[in-house]
């Protein structure tokens, strides 16, 4: 196990005190024993709800924007009279942070099958875990988009159901890149918000980390909305290409895939091995016990 030696001054004079910090082990990755654990389907519960929360509300407000923005609808000043993309922001980063925050302690606060498969690929959660907390995932964005279509049937299929498109005047290479970029810096902030050797030295970190995760979903959406109206969320594009279910949604859908997993995995491999060299530590660990 690797193992760091941190050196901190006391208060009040020139002395100083190691404090050790060992790297949690890596999960298994295959783990049935969390199949018999009541605190496994507990926080796939709370994956799923947490998502619904999420897809309804955020797909509201994008609707809404669009009803407000209507010129047939708004004949007083449709350029002003609505959220806007700045709104739109807010909304999807304000619900990470609130959902993040309130679930951490039960699922871990993924909401989001791209910060699921990154942990995966960095070995904090194992392969049975991921594999439902997905599915939870996917299903509470399914539904959440069914509540929307339930309670504003009509502005949901007039207005595009909240499903991401790639947007006219992009070709799909530039909407992978946004989806790859975009998701590697929602799942680097994860991984740097989460991480054990600062939640160990620093112990406000662990409840600011919402603030960032939410802070990093924002600023993607205010650059990326006008390529590909942001999905860096798979479950997120899903959900809304199930319940909207036309063409165009699901001729995009691969890229809100694709996209976000590769970018998950890079910035996995990236926190994990480069800056905090876990393959080196793990190699220095095993040479040192033989």
């Amino acid at each position: 196990m690797a193992k760091d030696i941190e050196t901190t001054a006391e208060q009040g004079g020139g002395e100083f005190s190691a404090k050790d910090y060992h790297d949690p082990p890596p999960a298994p990755l295959i783990d049935f024993d969390e199949l018999t654990k009541w605190s496994f389907y507990r926080a796939c519960i709370a994956e799923f709800i947490a998502t619904l929360l999420f897809l309804y509300v955020t797909v509201l407000t994008v609707i809404g924007h669009k009803v407000q923005t209507d010129p047939a609808k708004n004949t007083v000043d449709p350029d002003c009279g609505s959220v806007g993309i700045l709104g739109i922001a807010w909304a999807f980063g304000g619900m990470i942070f609130i959902l993040v925050y309130c679930t951490a302690g039960i699922s871990g606060g993924h909401i989001n099958p791209a910060v699921t498969f990154g942990l995966f690929v960095g070995r904090k959660v194992s392969l049975i875990r991921a594999i439902m907390y997905m599915v939870a995932q996917c299903l509470g964005a399914i539904c959440g988009c069914g509540l929307v279509k339930a309670f504003q049937k009509t502005y949901y299929n007039n207005y595009g159901g909240g499903a991401n498109e790639l947007q006219p005047g992009f070709n799909k290479g530039t909407g992978l890149g946004a989806e790859i970029i975009g998701t590697f810096v929602l799942v680097y902030t994860v991984f740097a918000a989460t991480d054990p050797k600062r939640n160990a030295r620093d112990s406000h970190v662990p409840v600011l980390a919402p603030l960032p995760i939410g802070f990093a979903v924002f600023m993607v959406h205010l650059a990326t909305i006008p390529i590909t109206g942001t999905g860096i969320n798979p479950a997120r594009s899903f959900g809304a290409a199930v319940i909207y279910n036309k063409e165009k949604a699901w001729d995009d859908q691969w890229m809100f895939w694709v996209g976000p997993f590769i970018g998950a995995a890079v910035a996995a491999f990236y926190h994990q091995y480069i800056l905090r060299a876990a393959a080196i530590k793990a190699l220095g660990s095993f040479r040192s016990n033989n």
